[in-house]
This record gives structure tokens, sequence and C-alpha cells, in this order.
């Protein structure tokens, strides 16, 4: 499974009863479920799987690799992810 059309599949598939177009539906709801509580600043916790949360990263100071002039990075923030024991212990058994 690499793609959103391959884990609609699987969903499709897990549940009997749920079309394609329900199961997109579904994932789609969560994606923007997810999106919507980062936007707010919240943690977001997936039991069985893990939690995202907003980082956020101050200004600083950096270098053009092309012209070695000193520039300013903006702030801006970014996506963290850390795994929950369920999926590190899924991932890790059998080692």
């Amino acid at each position: 499974m690499a793609g959103k059309a391959d884990i609609v599949d699987y969903i499709a598939g897990s549940v009997d009863g749920l079309t394609k177009k329900a199961a997109g539906e579904a994932f789609d709801a969560a994606i923007e479920a997810i999106v919507k509580g980062l936007k707010k600043g919240e943690r977001v916790q997936v039991p069985g799987f893990g939690s995202f949360s907003v980082n956020k990263r101050a200004a600083r100071k950096g270098r053009n690799p092309a012209t070695g002039a000193t520039i300013t990075i903006k702030a801006s923030k970014n996506v963290r992810f850390k795994a929950g024991k369920e999926l590190k212990d899924t991932l890790n058994k059998g080692r």
C-alpha cells in the first residue's frame, strides 16, 4: 500500500457493505479532521497508530549556498509525527 487509492481499496475490502466511494469519503473526512486539529494547534492522537503535532521553528540566519550571502529564514511550522507504542511493537516483531 503506497497511496490513497490503495488504502481506500483496503478499507472497502475489509468492511462488509462499504463501497469504495464511502471508504474514500471516510478517508477524506479523517484526514480533514487531522488537518483541522493541527490548524488549531492541537495534538491529534490516533489510537494504536501515533500522534501528530505542530512544531514551530523560529526565524533564523542562514547562508545562500550559491552566493554565500547571509539570509534570514522566516519562522515556520511543520508537522511532527510520533509513532505510538502499538505501531512500534508491530513493526519490531520478529526482529
